[in-house]
């Protein structure tokens, strides 16, 4: 059966700009039913109890451990799993950064659902803290240092401020990361081989550190050459073209995010020489970094 054509009443999604995070622990008879999908992306990890997830024809089920994405504009519905007796799981709703899509890709089911499953026990306890803080940083005003702890009030916050988004993607990075790396359950379908997928996620987990051909293939136990070869056969771009454009994603970020000076943001992303880093940045986005920040400032 479709999603769309599920009986219950529509619900609204939140706004496409808008970062949304909560947690919810629901009883049978909870269901969310959207016959347009929602404008954002929606991220479900789940810690207890059981769902139950349809995206146009995928389906999946949730139990404690998984990670369950649905992309927008599929008609999709969610509900408390059939014979569970309630539903715990953290959720948000935001514009997914586009690294995410290829981390995720082996995990898809179809129609834009993807169920990253199980996440180990070890790495369960990284999430969960890293859920709490983006219900926390959701709430910062920019001002002042951001909250410590989640927030006794309330089960769902909206990240308003430019701080407060950065600070919750990052964070929703990390776990997309965290758990599309170590997740066990389901198998690599994109035809990749795993040891370029580990080279690229390491370049995007830490675009600024000094990676070279040699040190990337040292990692995943391949020849420079070997390694230079399946990463371009694979992912059609040559590592170091894939490093320079995380570098200039992860620079990018910084000045939409940060107040460093130009000069700093270039070093944190990787780039030895300003002059290269403006010149490679101005080709990238169609701006110098000054210009570049000081556009979307405006």
């Amino acid at each position: 059966m479709h999603a769309d054509e599920l009986p219950e009443p529509a619900v609204p999604s939140p706004p496409p700009g808008l970062v949304t995070v909560g947690r919810f622990d629901q009883s049978t008879g909870y269901s969310v039913n959207r016959p347009s999908g929602a404008d954002s992306w929606l991220f479900i990890w789940t810690t207890g109890g059981e769902g139950r997830l349809a995206q146009g024809a995928a389906t999946t089920r949730a139990g404690a451990g998984d990670l369950v994405v649905l992309g927008p504009g599929v008609p999709h519905r969610y509900t408390v799993a059939p014979g569970a007796r309630h539903w715990a799981f953290w959720w948000m709703h935001c514009q997914a950064r586009p690294a995410w899509a290829d981390w995720l890709r082996p995990y898809a089911l179809g129609d834009r659902l993807y169920a990253v499953t199980p996440v180990p026990g070890g790495v369960r306890g990284r999430l969960e803290s890293a859920f709490r803080r983006i219900l926390a940083d959701a709430r910062w005003t920019g001002e002042g240092a951001p909250p410590e702890g989640e927030p006794e009030d309330g089960r769902v916050a909206v990240a308003h401020g430019t701080a407060a988004r950065e600070l919750t993607l990052c964070s929703l990075e990390a776990i997309v990361l965290l758990a599309t790396a170590t997740a066990r359950g389901e198998p690599d379908r994109s035809g990749i081989d795993a040891r370029i997928r580990q080279a690229e996620a390491r370049i995007a987990a830490d675009p600024g550190a000094p990676h070279t051909v040699e040190s990337l293939a040292a990692g995943v136990s391949l020849s420079p050459s070997r390694f230079a070869h399946l990463f371009t056969q694979q992912l059609g771009q040559s590592p170091m073209r894939a490093l320079l454009a995380a570098r200039l994603l992860h620079a990018a970020r910084l000045l939409e995010a940060t107040d460093l000076p130009v000069e700093r943001v270039a070093a944190a992303s990787g780039f030895t020489s300003p002059f290269h880093f403006n010149r490679v940045f101005r080709q990238r986005y169609g701006a110098p970094p000054g210009a570049y920040r000081a556009g979307l400032r405006r």
